[in-house]
């Protein structure tokens, strides 16, 4: 069976694409309703659920927060989000620092690093 290509998940794949940082759903369905006014919550839902289950979309889970979501498929990357204005940054690459943290008899087979603090336009 061919997969449909709705307006409404042009439209959400659009803003995903064009984000600079993960987004909510919340921030998906604003952006998203620009093009398509009358798409709902529950819509974006499902879209996301199933371009998660193809690998288009990765979640990024912060602690004690909302799902957040981006297309799939970047290169390594870390958060920063200011405290102040809460937008949230990426951070290319990864420090080889974190190996050397890990006691020998642990294997390191993944991690998630989120930084905080305030971006240059607060400090």
């Amino acid at each position: 069976m061919a997969e449909r290509n709705t307006r409404q998940k042009r439209a959400i794949q659009a803003v995903l694409a064009t984000a600079e940082a993960p987004l909510s759903v919340r921030d998906i369905l604003l952006a998203a309703r620009r093009d398509v006014p009358s798409l709902s919550q529950g819509t974006v839902y499902r879209v996301l659920k199933a371009l998660t289950a193809k690998g288009r979309v990765a979640i990024v889970q912060l602690p004690g927060e909302v799902p957040l979501y981006e297309v799939a498929g970047k290169s390594h990357h870390h958060f920063f989000r200011c405290r102040k204005c809460d937008h949230m940054y990426e951070i290319e690459g990864c420090s080889k620092v974190l190996r050397h943290l890990v006691p020998d008899e642990f294997q390191l087979e993944d991690h998630e690093i989120f930084l905080f603090g305030l971006c240059p336009v607060c400090r």
